[in-house]
């Protein structure tokens, strides 16, 4: 019996160790720590990056128009002319001697005037009392009107000779920086002649010509037309150098082509930019960052926060009820600086989850905390545009 006691004793000190043990197994996990942002509506500018190329204000190219020999270049390539300053001279001897000839006949023709008047009077007289005939009197006053026609076909003359002697000298027509000069002193030139002796640009104030599909502006009017799109106001442009920096002044939108090229399908839309520095030359090309109007009430969405499926589809997490994951389908429209805007799958108030993403599952319990590396959006455009995404995902 006391051997069976023993026995007994043993195996319930056995079974009480257990059930200690059982009782003192490691507690869960925590939950794992996620960075969230709350969205919230604001109002989001809409940017539309639209290649261009600058052009001159005004552009002249300068030509003879008369032919002859350059004598003198009284200008400095390169160099700021203004309007009416002499630029060449060709040589004016032939057009002075054509000048000087002009002249007497002119005089020539005045001097007939009086004899052929005389004439025609005194025949006027003698007609009257039959001392010469009819005719007569009729072919003295035909050559007094000719005499006159000839003084007024003279003095045309005389100023068309003016002119040509003032074409000897080729004047600015309007104020700028002048080009290399592709004639020198010495060299033949001819009226109507093909090649320019120079170009000149004002540059001051620059156009930029940019080119826009008509499908995009199409999308922007239909958009506005159905509501939360307004319409920009003063349509301001900003420009991104060929070198990748941005120029420190905004230019403004002037007007759109009324029709579309229909070789590219697009219309050309111009913007003016001052150019104090002259750093904009014409002829370089350009990027142009349009602001085509702003959008109420978006979401903004930060880019961490949006990825894709296998399927590539655009996807989040939000932290829903009871701090539990949950997966949205969402459809976004193009990128404002580092956001997105989401135009369906997400609203206002909703916890986005911008880090802690890898590995995490629909349903899975988390520890929502603010974002270590991506901040909250603040009221207002959240930076400058970058190119447009595309409407069914384009998030990374």
């Amino acid at each position: 019996m006391q051997k069976g006691t023993i026995i007994g004793l043993l195996a319930c000190a056995s079974a009480f160790a257990l059930s200690a043990c059982g009782e003192q197994q490691p507690p869960a996990p925590p939950p794992p720590s996620v960075g969230v942002v709350t969205l919230k509506t604001e109002s989001a500018p809409l940017l539309n990056e639209l290649p261009g190329r600058i052009v001159a204000v005004e552009t002249a190219e300068v030509r003879p128009q008369i032919s002859g020999v350059i004598r003198r270049r009284l200008f400095q390539e390169g160099g700021f002319v203004r309007a009416g300053q002499l630029l060449y001279e060709i040589d004016d001897a032939p057009y002075r001697a054509a000048l000087a000839q002009a002249q007497g006949s002119l005089a020539n023709a005045q001097a007939a005037i009086r004899s052929t008047a005389l004439q025609a009077q005194r025949y006027k007289d003698l007609v009257g009392i039959n001392a010469v005939s009819k005719q007569e009197y009729d072919n003295a006053d035909a050559s007094a009107q000719q005499a006159r026609a000839n003084v007024a076909a003279q003095r045309g003359a005389l100023q068309a000779a003016q002119v040509n002697q003032n074409f000897t000298r080729i004047r600015a027509p309007i104020s700028g920086r002048i080009s290399r000069s592709l004639f020198t002193p010495g060299a033949l030139v001819q009226a109507g002649q093909a090649d320019a002796l120079t170009t000149i640009q004002r540059t001051d104030t620059v156009y930029v010509d940019v080119s826009q599909s008509a499908a995009q502006i199409i999308d922007l009017k239909q958009a506005m037309k159905k509501g939360g799109i307004s319409e920009a106001q003063g349509a301001r442009i900003q420009l991104i150098l060929p070198n990748g920096s941005a120029y420190p002044i905004e230019g403004r939108l002037q007007f759109s082509e009324v029709t579309v090229d229909p070789t590219s399908g697009a219309v050309t839309l111009r913007a003016t930019f001052p150019n104090p520095d002259g750093l904009l030359l014409p002829g370089m090309y350009a990027r142009a960052k349009l602001i085509e109007g702003e959008r109420t009430q978006a979401i903004l969405a930060p880019q961490q926060g949006i990825s894709r499926d296998a399927r590539g589809r655009a996807t989040a997490m939000v932290v829903g009820k009871d701090n539990k994951v949950e997966m949205r389908q969402v459809t976004v429209d193009r990128a404002v600086g580092d956001k997105w805007i989401v135009t369906d799958g997400l609203k206002a108030g909703d916890k986005l989850i911008v880090e802690g993403l890898v590995n995490l599952r629909p349903g899975t319990v988390v520890k929502p905390g603010a974002p270590q590396q991506v901040t909250a959006p603040e009221g207002g455009a959240a930076g400058q545009g970058a190119a447009p995404a595309d409407k069914q995902g384009g998030a990374h």
